[in-house]
Formats: structure tokens, C-alpha cells, sequence
């Protein structure tokens, strides 16, 4: 992992584990690919211009918050 723009800047296979390990936590791929859609949409709306020139997309950003959230029941919880 390198440093950007004072970020951690994950490169791709560790995003590629960080997905899986949100898919692996879940009962439900579907609800947990349209938890990190909302979650993206939500960081695209609330910060449009802390985008850091593309680097850092909604997406990406969803799934790097939500591993690391991921002892936190209430974000993958599937009751």
C-alpha cells in the first residue's frame, strides 16, 4: 500500500480481498452489493468535490469503509 494525498491508497488486490471479505461476512450478496451501492451513493451526494482528482470513487470508498466497519453488526447485519 502506498501513500496518497495523506490516504492510504489500496491497490487493487487488496480491494479485491476487502470485497470478498465483505461477501464472505454476509448470508446475502445481494443485500450486501446494494448496502455498498447506498453507501455510495450516499459519499458521491454528501462530498462531490472530495473526490481526490478520481482516485478515491464512491465505490472504492464504500467497500474500504465498510471492511474496515465490518465488527460493526449493524452495516452487514442480516436479520
Amino acid at each position: 500500500m502506498a501513500l496518497r494525498n495523506n490516504h492510504l491508497a489500496i491497490d487493487n488486490d487488496e480491494l479485491m480481498r476487502r470485497v470478498e471479505n465483505l461477501i464472505n461476512a454476509s448470508k446475502n450478496r445481494y443485500r450486501i452489493t446494494v448496502i455498498v451501492a447506498n453507501r455510495a451513493k450516499q459519499r458521491r451526494y454528501e462530498a462531490p468535490d472530495d473526490m481526490e482528482d478520481g482516485w478515491m470513487k464512491p465505490i472504492r470508498r464504500a467497500v474500504i469503509e465498510m471492511s474496515d466497519e465490518l465488527t460493526a453488526p449493524e452495516i452487514i447485519g442480516d436479520e
